[in-house]
Protein backbone atom coordinates (compact mmCIF):
# COMPACT_ATOMS: atom_id res chain seq x y z
CA UNK A 1 0.00 0.00 0.00
CA UNK A 2 1.13 3.40 -0.32
CA UNK A 3 -0.21 7.31 -0.61
CA UNK A 4 -0.35 9.58 -3.12
CA UNK A 5 -0.90 13.11 -3.01
CA UNK A 6 -1.29 16.12 -5.57
CA UNK A 7 -0.91 19.33 -4.69
CA UNK A 8 -1.25 23.00 -5.90
CA UNK A 9 -1.20 26.07 -4.45
CA UNK A 10 -4.33 26.16 -3.03
CA UNK A 11 -5.25 22.05 -2.16
CA UNK A 12 -3.95 18.87 -1.90
CA UNK A 13 -5.51 15.39 -2.76
CA UNK A 14 -4.28 12.32 -0.83
CA UNK A 15 -5.20 8.97 -0.98
CA UNK A 16 -4.14 5.42 0.86
CA UNK A 17 -4.29 3.12 -2.09
CA UNK A 18 -3.63 -0.43 -2.28
CA UNK A 19 -2.76 -1.58 -6.19
CA UNK A 20 -5.56 0.20 -8.25
CA UNK A 21 -8.16 0.61 -5.11
CA UNK A 22 -8.61 3.96 -3.59
CA UNK A 23 -9.27 2.65 0.69
CA UNK A 24 -8.89 6.06 1.68
CA UNK A 25 -9.10 9.95 0.55
CA UNK A 26 -8.40 13.20 2.39
CA UNK A 27 -8.19 17.12 1.49
CA UNK A 28 -5.75 19.61 2.80
CA UNK A 29 -4.40 22.89 2.57
CA UNK A 30 -1.63 23.38 -0.69
CA UNK A 31 1.79 22.93 -0.38
CA UNK A 32 4.45 24.66 -2.03
CA UNK A 33 8.20 24.79 -0.72
CA UNK A 34 8.42 28.10 -2.64
CA UNK A 35 5.77 29.84 0.01
CA UNK A 36 5.86 27.42 3.14
CA UNK A 37 8.41 26.81 5.35
CA UNK A 38 9.22 23.47 6.69
CA UNK A 39 7.32 23.74 9.54
CA UNK A 40 4.33 25.20 7.74
CA UNK A 41 4.22 22.31 5.91
CA UNK A 42 4.49 19.84 8.46
CA UNK A 43 1.52 21.13 10.08
CA UNK A 44 -0.38 20.78 7.28
CA UNK A 45 0.24 17.54 6.86
CA UNK A 46 0.05 16.44 10.22
CA UNK A 47 -3.08 18.70 11.41
CA UNK A 48 -4.90 18.16 8.01
CA UNK A 49 -4.60 14.40 7.43
CA UNK A 50 -7.04 12.12 9.42
CA UNK A 51 -5.33 9.53 12.00
CA UNK A 52 -5.45 6.64 9.58
CA UNK A 53 -2.77 8.08 7.33
CA UNK A 54 0.35 8.07 10.17
CA UNK A 55 -1.20 4.61 11.21
CA UNK A 56 1.04 1.88 9.51
CA UNK A 57 4.44 2.07 7.31
CA UNK A 58 3.65 2.45 3.51
CA UNK A 59 5.80 1.11 0.79
CA UNK A 60 6.06 4.61 -0.62
CA UNK A 61 4.56 8.33 -0.68
CA UNK A 62 4.33 9.69 -3.51
CA UNK A 63 4.52 13.60 -3.50
CA UNK A 64 3.55 15.42 -6.74
CA UNK A 65 3.62 19.46 -5.86
CA UNK A 66 3.80 23.14 -7.30
CA UNK A 67 7.35 24.28 -6.57
CA UNK A 68 8.76 21.37 -6.26
CA UNK A 69 11.16 21.47 -10.11
CA UNK A 70 14.35 20.94 -8.64
CA UNK A 71 16.69 19.57 -6.17
CA UNK A 72 16.62 21.94 -3.28
CA UNK A 73 12.58 22.44 -3.23
CA UNK A 74 12.12 18.93 -3.41
CA UNK A 75 14.21 17.94 -0.43
CA UNK A 76 12.39 20.42 2.08
CA UNK A 77 8.99 18.56 1.14
CA UNK A 78 11.07 14.86 1.02
CA UNK A 79 12.40 15.84 4.86
CA UNK A 80 8.90 16.60 5.88
CA UNK A 81 7.36 13.95 4.50
CA UNK A 82 9.74 11.30 5.71
CA UNK A 83 9.71 12.96 9.39
CA UNK A 84 5.65 12.52 9.04
CA UNK A 85 5.24 8.90 7.69
CA UNK A 86 7.90 7.30 8.60
CA UNK A 87 8.25 6.05 5.10
CA UNK A 88 10.26 6.20 1.90
CA UNK A 89 8.91 9.28 -0.25
CA UNK A 90 9.26 10.71 -3.85
CA UNK A 91 8.81 13.99 -4.77
CA UNK A 92 8.06 15.12 -8.31
CA UNK A 93 6.56 18.23 -9.92
CA UNK A 94 2.25 19.03 -10.24
CA UNK A 95 3.21 18.71 -13.62
CA UNK A 96 4.55 15.67 -14.14
CA UNK A 97 1.79 14.11 -11.73
CA UNK A 98 -0.52 16.12 -14.78
CA UNK A 99 1.15 14.16 -16.91
CA UNK A 100 1.00 11.05 -15.85
CA UNK A 101 -2.50 11.16 -14.27
CA UNK A 102 -3.78 12.60 -17.72
CA UNK A 103 -1.95 10.11 -20.20
CA UNK A 104 -0.83 7.03 -17.34
CA UNK A 105 1.54 5.61 -19.56
CA UNK A 106 0.70 7.13 -23.21
CA UNK A 107 2.43 9.80 -24.79
CA UNK A 108 1.49 13.41 -25.52
CA UNK A 109 1.03 16.71 -24.57
CA UNK A 110 -0.14 17.20 -21.05
CA UNK A 111 -1.29 20.98 -19.60
CA UNK A 112 -2.41 22.43 -16.56
CA UNK A 113 -4.66 25.36 -16.55
CA UNK A 114 -5.69 25.77 -13.23
CA UNK A 115 -4.28 28.84 -10.60
CA UNK A 116 -1.49 28.74 -12.85
CA UNK A 117 -0.46 27.34 -16.28
CA UNK A 118 1.89 24.86 -17.31
CA UNK A 119 2.71 22.54 -20.51
CA UNK A 120 4.82 19.49 -21.62
CA UNK A 121 5.82 16.72 -23.64
CA UNK A 122 5.39 13.64 -21.77
CA UNK A 123 7.04 10.42 -23.16
CA UNK A 124 4.79 7.76 -21.49
CA UNK A 125 7.08 7.62 -18.42
CA UNK A 126 8.77 11.29 -18.20
CA UNK A 127 8.80 14.79 -19.41
CA UNK A 128 11.16 15.04 -22.11
CA UNK A 129 10.19 18.72 -22.77
CA UNK A 130 8.46 21.63 -21.69
CA UNK A 131 8.40 25.43 -21.86
CA UNK A 132 8.48 28.12 -18.65
CA UNK A 133 5.55 28.88 -17.25
CA UNK A 134 7.02 31.76 -15.93
CA UNK A 135 4.51 32.41 -12.92
CA UNK A 136 1.39 34.88 -13.05
CA UNK A 137 3.24 37.99 -13.53
CA UNK A 138 5.18 36.89 -16.54
CA UNK A 139 3.31 34.10 -17.66
CA UNK A 140 0.53 31.34 -16.86
CA UNK A 141 -1.62 32.64 -19.93
CA UNK A 142 -5.18 31.07 -19.28
CA UNK A 143 -4.82 30.35 -16.04
CA UNK A 144 -7.11 31.52 -13.10
CA UNK A 145 -4.54 34.06 -12.47
CA UNK A 146 -3.86 35.24 -15.79
CA UNK A 147 -7.47 35.30 -16.07
CA UNK A 148 -7.73 37.55 -12.63
CA UNK A 149 -5.41 39.88 -13.93
CA UNK A 150 -6.99 40.94 -16.65
CA UNK A 151 -10.41 41.37 -15.09
CA UNK A 152 -8.94 43.62 -12.49
CA UNK A 153 -6.66 45.55 -14.56
CA UNK A 154 -9.78 46.29 -16.58
CA UNK A 155 -12.21 47.21 -13.98
CA UNK A 156 -9.41 49.21 -11.74
CA UNK A 157 -9.10 51.46 -15.53
CA UNK A 158 -12.97 51.67 -16.17
CA UNK A 159 -12.24 49.93 -19.42
CA UNK A 160 -14.60 46.85 -18.58
CA UNK A 161 -18.22 47.73 -19.70
CA UNK A 162 -20.09 49.26 -16.78
CA UNK A 163 -22.13 46.37 -15.99
CA UNK A 164 -19.18 43.83 -14.97
CA UNK A 165 -17.40 46.56 -13.16
CA UNK A 166 -20.79 47.09 -11.25
CA UNK A 167 -21.39 43.28 -10.87
CA UNK A 168 -17.42 43.28 -9.77
CA UNK A 169 -17.52 45.33 -6.98
CA UNK A 170 -21.18 44.04 -5.94
CA UNK A 171 -19.68 40.55 -5.50
CA UNK A 172 -16.70 41.12 -3.92
CA UNK A 173 -17.42 44.45 -1.69
CA UNK A 174 -13.83 45.59 -1.58
CA UNK A 175 -12.62 48.97 -2.43
CA UNK A 176 -9.99 49.88 -5.22
CA UNK A 177 -7.80 50.31 -2.30
CA UNK A 178 -8.30 46.91 -0.75
CA UNK A 179 -7.90 45.13 -4.20
CA UNK A 180 -4.43 47.00 -4.39
CA UNK A 181 -3.30 45.73 -0.88
CA UNK A 182 -4.59 42.31 -1.90
CA UNK A 183 -2.43 41.90 -4.39
CA UNK A 184 1.00 43.80 -3.48
CA UNK A 185 0.97 43.58 -0.01
CA UNK A 186 -0.40 40.25 0.59
CA UNK A 187 0.56 36.43 0.75
CA UNK A 188 0.11 34.32 -2.32
CA UNK A 189 -1.29 37.02 -5.13
CA UNK A 190 -1.72 34.31 -7.45
CA UNK A 191 -4.38 32.53 -5.40
CA UNK A 192 -6.38 36.18 -4.67
CA UNK A 193 -6.33 36.89 -8.57
CA UNK A 194 -7.51 33.20 -9.00
CA UNK A 195 -10.30 34.26 -6.81
CA UNK A 196 -11.13 37.62 -8.49
CA UNK A 197 -11.43 35.14 -11.77
CA UNK A 198 -14.69 33.31 -10.40
CA UNK A 199 -16.88 36.06 -11.83
CA UNK A 200 -16.01 35.07 -14.81
CA UNK A 201 -17.64 31.60 -14.46
CA UNK A 202 -20.77 33.61 -13.53
CA UNK A 203 -20.94 35.91 -16.52
CA UNK A 204 -19.72 33.43 -18.82
CA UNK A 205 -22.43 34.08 -21.76
CA UNK A 206 -21.46 37.55 -21.37
CA UNK A 207 -19.84 38.69 -24.92
CA UNK A 208 -16.98 40.75 -23.23
CA UNK A 209 -16.68 37.79 -20.96
CA UNK A 210 -16.24 34.92 -23.28
CA UNK A 211 -13.56 37.15 -25.14
CA UNK A 212 -11.84 37.96 -22.48
CA UNK A 213 -11.38 34.23 -21.68
CA UNK A 214 -10.76 33.38 -25.41
CA UNK A 215 -8.06 35.95 -25.52
CA UNK A 216 -6.70 34.26 -22.56
CA UNK A 217 -6.80 30.71 -23.74
CA UNK A 218 -5.35 31.62 -27.55
CA UNK A 219 -2.62 33.55 -25.33
CA UNK A 220 -1.91 29.86 -23.86
CA UNK A 221 -1.90 28.32 -27.24
CA UNK A 222 0.31 31.44 -29.09
CA UNK A 223 3.13 31.29 -26.55
CA UNK A 224 3.29 27.63 -24.87
CA UNK A 225 1.74 24.91 -27.36
CA UNK A 226 3.05 26.85 -30.27
CA UNK A 227 6.40 25.33 -28.95
CA UNK A 228 5.72 21.89 -29.57
CA UNK A 229 4.99 19.60 -32.45
CA UNK A 230 0.79 20.53 -31.59
CA UNK A 231 -0.41 19.34 -35.03
CA UNK A 232 0.33 16.27 -35.02
CA UNK A 233 -0.36 15.11 -31.21
CA UNK A 234 -3.87 15.83 -28.91
CA UNK A 235 -3.54 17.59 -25.86
CA UNK A 236 -4.74 16.82 -22.72
CA UNK A 237 -5.42 19.13 -19.91
CA UNK A 238 -6.27 19.36 -16.15
CA UNK A 239 -6.80 21.97 -14.20
CA UNK A 240 -9.83 23.84 -12.56
CA UNK A 241 -9.99 27.16 -15.26
CA UNK A 242 -10.06 23.99 -18.53
CA UNK A 243 -12.96 22.64 -16.70
CA UNK A 244 -14.77 25.49 -16.28
CA UNK A 245 -14.21 27.20 -19.85
CA UNK A 246 -14.25 24.09 -21.68
CA UNK A 247 -16.51 25.02 -24.56
CA UNK A 248 -14.00 28.51 -24.93
CA UNK A 249 -11.15 26.06 -24.55
CA UNK A 250 -12.28 23.70 -27.73
CA UNK A 251 -13.06 27.03 -29.56
CA UNK A 252 -9.90 28.46 -28.86
CA UNK A 253 -8.24 24.75 -29.91
CA UNK A 254 -10.16 24.66 -32.68
CA UNK A 255 -9.36 28.24 -34.45
CA UNK A 256 -5.81 27.29 -33.62
CA UNK A 257 -5.06 24.42 -35.52
CA UNK A 258 -4.88 22.50 -32.35
CA UNK A 259 -6.56 18.76 -31.16
CA UNK A 260 -7.67 17.98 -27.46
CA UNK A 261 -7.82 14.41 -26.25
CA UNK A 262 -9.18 15.02 -22.55
CA UNK A 263 -10.13 17.41 -20.29
CA UNK A 264 -9.75 16.83 -16.72
CA UNK A 265 -10.55 17.92 -12.99
CA UNK A 266 -8.07 16.93 -11.19
CA UNK A 267 -4.60 13.82 -12.13
CA UNK A 268 -5.73 11.26 -8.83
CA UNK A 269 -7.49 8.73 -10.63
CA UNK A 270 -5.05 8.37 -13.33
CA UNK A 271 -2.22 8.55 -11.10
CA UNK A 272 -3.29 5.85 -8.89
CA UNK A 273 -3.67 3.99 -12.39
CA UNK A 274 0.38 4.85 -12.45
CA UNK A 275 1.41 3.55 -9.35
CA UNK A 276 -0.48 0.13 -9.81
CA UNK A 277 0.96 -1.12 -12.87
Amino acid sequence: MHIIADSSSTRTQWVMAKGSTIMMQATTAGINPYFHTRREISHIIRLGLPEDFFRRRWDNVFFYGSGCANEQKNKIVEQCLVAQFKTPCTVNSNLLGAARGLLVRRSGLACILGTGSNSCYYDGENITRTVRPLGFVLGDEGSKAYLGKALVANVLKELAPQHICEAFYKKFNVSTDQIMDSIYTESLPSLTLAEYSSLLADLIDDPYVHRLVYDAFMAFFTRNISRYDYCNKPISFVGSAAVAYSDILHEAANDFGASIRDIRPDSMPGLVEFHAT
